[in-house]
C-alpha cells in the first residue's frame, strides 16, 4: 500500500503517483466512506463472488474489443446515402436528340411538352411562309416569350465563331459586332435577344455608314407586326421585354466569358458587353437600370439539322466599303443581267425578291446583302425575313435605293400589289393598322409616331414606282398573277411539320 496525495491509502492495483487526479481522489473518498461503515474493506471493491472463491472477482467485459461485423468500407462507400446516383450514359445519338429538342441538360428538371408554343411554331411552318394567318400558335409563342422564366442564356453562334467556340460551317452569317444572347426559356424554347442601344425618338445621323448603323431592338418588334400586316408572314414572331440582366442571364448563363464581362456603372447599374475580336469593349456596353433592360425576343428556327437553310447573296447587295458600288448602282438595265441567271430566270424567285425590297423599303432597312430560304421547299419556296434591326433608324430620309428591284425589273405580284393598295385607303391606312397592332406588345409605344407617318409616305412612293412602270410596259407584264406561277419539281408541298426529319 502506498498513501497518495489524496490522503487516503492507495489500492495495491492502482499505481501510485506523485499527482492523483481529481476524479481518482474522490473515487477513493467513496470507498474509505464505505469502509468506514463497514460495509467493505477499504482496498476491495463490492464485485460479485463466484463460487469456490475467497474473494470477489471482477468481471472482465471484453465487448468493446471486438469489432461488429460490418462491410468493408471500401465496397460499401459506395452505397452511402450521401452519395449522388450517376448519370445515365448517354451515346451520340441521345445527345443529338437532347439538343435538337432544345433539352439544356440530361437530368432536367422540366418536361418537354409536345403541345410548347415554339414546337407547334416550328410544326406549322409550310412552302407559303412560317405561319399561316390564323395560327393559334404564334400568339400563345408571343405570350410566352414575354411571361416564361429564363433557365439559361448563353452568346448567340455568330459570337461564339468570332471566339473560335463553335463549328463555323454551321454559322449563316457571321457577325459579331452587335450584342445578341441566346435565352432558353422552360419550355426549352429559344429566343435571340438584343438590347436596347438607341431610343426611340433618336436618328441615326446622316453620316453613319448602313454597314455600321445601330442594332435596334424596337425595330425587330415593328418589322415583325409590318411583315405580318403585309400578309408575308417570314418573319420570326419577335416580341419586346423588360429582362433582369442580373437574374435572368448573368444568374443562369454557364459561359464564363460571359460571366467575366458584367460590371457595375460608376451609376450603379449592371452593364455587360459582347466579347470579340474588336468593337467589344465596356464603352460598347449596355446597361440596364439599374437591372432592368429593355431588348427584343425573336423566336428561334427549326436547327439547321432538321430543317437546313441556305444563306444567298442578295443580286442587289450593296458595297461594303467607302467607296466602291455594285454593278446595279451604275446600270440601270442590270436586272436583265439578273433575268438570265437560273432561279431568277424562272419561278417566282425573282417576285420574293421584290417582296423583300418593298419591305425594306418600308423599314429603311440597307442592309439586306444576304436572304435564306428552307432547302425543303425547292426554288420556288419563300424568303426569310432575318435580321431587321438596322431598320427604322432615319424616318425624315426615303431610300430609294432600297427599290431598285422593283424600278429595274417593273415586276410585282399582284397579292402584294392588292395588301399595298389596301393599306393606302384611309380606312386601312398603314400607319393606323401599325400603331393598333404595335399597342399589344408590352414595351408599347414601339415606334416614335414620325416613323408611323413615314411608313404612309413610302407607301405611296412605292406604289407610284408601280404605275411608272405600269404606264412603260402595262399591266399585263407588270403584275404577275402569283397564284398560278408554276413550281419548281424539287419543291415539297408539305410543310416542315410533315417532313421526315430523321
Amino acid at each position: 500500500r502506498s498513501t497518495s496525495r489524496c490522503g487516503v491509502s492507495a489500492s495495491a492495483d492502482e499505481p501510485a503517483g506523485p499527482v492523483a487526479s481529481r476524479s481518482s481522489c474522490l473515487r477513493r473518498y467513496r470507498l474509505a466512506a464505505s469502509a468506514a461503515s463497514g460495509s467493505l474493506p477499504l482496498s476491495v471493491p463490492q464485485f460479485p463472488r463466484l463460487p469456490n472463491t475467497p474473494y470477489p472477482v471482477r468481471p472482465v467485459d471484453i465487448s468493446w474489443k471486438v469489432a461488429p461485423e460490418r462491410k468493408p468500407r471500401v465496397n460499401g462507400i459506395g452505397d452511402h446515402p450521401a452519395n449522388l446516383p450517376l448519370p445515365p450514359l448517354l451515346f451520340r445519338r441521345h445527345k443529338l436528340y437532347r439538343q435538337e429538342l432544345n433539352l439544356t441538360s440530361p437530368a432536367a428538371l422540366l418536361q418537354l411538352k409536345m403541345e410548347a408554343s415554339w414546337l407547334q411554331f416550328h410544326l406549322g411552318i409550310n412552302r407559303y411562309g412560317l405561319y399561316s394567318r390564323s395560327s393559334p400558335a404564334v400568339n400563345q409563342l408571343l405570350h410566352d416569350m414575354q411571361d416564361f422564366s429564363m433557365i439559361s442564356a448563353d452568346y448567340s453562334q455568330d459570337e461564339k465563331a468570332l471566339l473560335g467556340a463553335c463549328d463555323c460551317t454551321q454559322i449563316v452569317k457571321p457577325s459579331g459586332v452587335h450584342l445578341k444572347l441566346v435565352l432558353r426559356f422552360q419550355d426549352f424554347g429559344k429566343a435571340m435577344f438584343k438590347p436596347m442601344r438607341q431610343k426611340r425618338e433618336e436618328e441615326t445621323p446622316e453620316d453613319l455608314f448602313y454597314f455600321v448603323d445601330f442594332q435596334r431592338h424596337n425595330a425587330e418588334i415593328a418589322a415583325f407586326h409590318l411583315d405580318r400586316i403585309l400578309d408575308f408572314r417570314r418573319v420570326p414572331p419577335t416580341v419586346g421585354r423588360l429582362v433582369n440582366v442580373t437574374k435572368e442571364i448573368l444568374e443562369v448563363t454557364k459561359n464564363e466569358i460571359l460571366q467575366s464581362v458584367f460590371f457595375v456603372s460608376p451609376a450603379s447599374n449592371v452593364c455587360f458587353f459582347a466579347k470579340c475580336p474588336y468593337m467589344c469593349k465596356t464603352e460598347y456596353a449596355v446597361c440596364g437600370n439599374p437591372h432592368l433592360l429593355e431588348g427584343s425576343l425573336s423566336a428561334f428556327l427549326p436547327s439547321l439539322n432538321l430543317a437546313p437553310r441556305l444563306s444567298i447573296p442578295n443580286p442587289w447587295i450593296r458595297s461594303y466599303s467607302f467607296t466602291g458600288k455594285e454593278e446595279w448602282e451604275v446600270n440601270p438595265l442590270y436586272c436583265n443581267t439578273v433575268k438570265e441567271v437560273y432561279p431568277y430566270s424562272s419561278g417566282s424567285r425573282l417576285l420574293n425578291i421584290i417582296d423583300m425590297a418593298v419591305f425594306d423599303f418600308l423599314t429603311g432597312n440597307m442592309d439586306r446583302h444576304h436572304y435564306e430560304m428552307f432547302t425543303k421547299f425547292g426554288d420556288d419556296g419563300f424568303l426569310l425575313h432575318l435580321d431587321n434591326a438596322r431598320g427604322f433608324g432615319r424616318h425624315s430620309h426615303d431610300e430609294l435605293s432600297i427599290l431598285a428591284p422593283l424600278a429595274q425589273c417593273c415586276v410585282i405580284k399582284r397579292t402584294t400589289l392588292l395588301r399595298l393598295q389596301l393599306l393606302a385607303l384611309p380606312e386601312y391606312q398603314l400607319s393606323d393598322v401599325m400603331r393598333e397592332s404595335l399597342l399589344q406588345d408590352r414595351l408599347a409605344p414601339v415606334l416614335a409616331e414620325p416613323h408611323l407617318l413615314a411608313l404612309d409616305r413610302r407607301l405611296q412612293l412605292i406604289l407610284q414606282a408601280v404605275r411608272t412602270c405600269i404606264d412603260a410596259h402595262g399591266e399585263g407584264s407588270v403584275v404577275v398573277n402569283d397564284t398560278q406561277i408554276p413550281t419548281s419539281s424539287s419543291a415539297s408541298t408539305q410543310g416542315l411539320g410533315q417532313a421526315d426529319w430523321h
